[in-house]
């Protein structure tokens, strides 16, 4: 399948996540992801107001986290992060389920709290990314959130947080993709960090990725569009 660069750009989420980054940080990842042009930057909550000011003007959305990476934060304090994160500036919400009530089967909990932070964000015509955290569960559970998410009409379904065991599996997309809805996508977070799985991911139907390694990937499809490489300064990442 043929790409321009700008379909793989605008495919990564900028992540910004890692407790220990710095302001001076924060300011260079935010360099990094206007001089690459993303799809977005998710950037710690405190951070946010200042990112979506930095954004303004350009395409690149401001995104932050909510329930984040645990998900076991109460319902009433994942809709006041993100009410508080729309108040911010954000754009787009990556919210983390309640993963203990899922195991637990506790499918109604689930569906109402996730619904929540949807409602919340949609009437500030806002979108939100569920996590499912996909390391900790099975496949059913999997397909039942999949199922849930197309029902309340999230607008992705993501793998992970970047922070559990593992990350996003070909296996895991392909499964996320075949059981939701044409109107919810697919987001990948957590393994892909090179062109060649960027290629395949994108062939299974997934719309976004969240890396740190923005620079890395993106400069290979240059080189592989033969395009001159982007130089900007380093940051020390952010979780993906």
């Amino acid at each position: 399948m043929s790409y321009q660069y700008q379909d793989i750009a605008k495919m990564l989420d900028h992540s910004l996540l890692i407790p220990t980054m710095t302001t001076d940080d924060l300011e260079a990842g935010i360099d990094e992801a206007i001089a690459f042009d993303t799809a977005s930057v998710c950037i710690m909550p405190y951070y946010l107001r200042r990112c979506a000011e930095r954004l303004a003007g350009t395409t690149i959305k401001a995104s932050t986290t909510i329930g984040f990476p645990h998900g076991g934060h109460t319902t009433a304090i994942k809709v006041a992060e993100a009410k508080q994160a729309i108040e911010d500036g954000c754009e787009e919400l990556d919210m983390v389920v309640n993963i203990s009530r899922v195991l637990s089967g506790d499918w109604e909990y689930v569906r109402d709290e996730i619904a929540s932070v949807i409602d919340a964000a949609h009437q500030a015509d806002r979108k939100v990314k569920v996590i499912f955290e996909n390391c900790d569960l099975q496949d059913a559970h999997k397909i039942r959130l999949c199922q849930i998410c197309g029902e309340i009409n999230a607008d992705w379904v993501k793998t992970s947080t970047g922070y559990g065991s593992s990350g996003a599996t070909l296996e895991d997309l392909a499964l996320m993709r075949e059981h939701s809805p044409d109107h919810v996508q697919v987001k990948a977070a957590g393994g892909v960090r090179d062109m060649d799985t960027v290629l395949k991911v994108r062939d299974l139907g997934v719309s976004r990725i969240g890396t740190s390694r923005t620079s890395e990937m993106l400069n290979e499809c240059r080189q592989r569009l033969n395009l001159e490489p982007i130089v900007v300064k380093a940051t020390n990442g952010g979780g993906y």
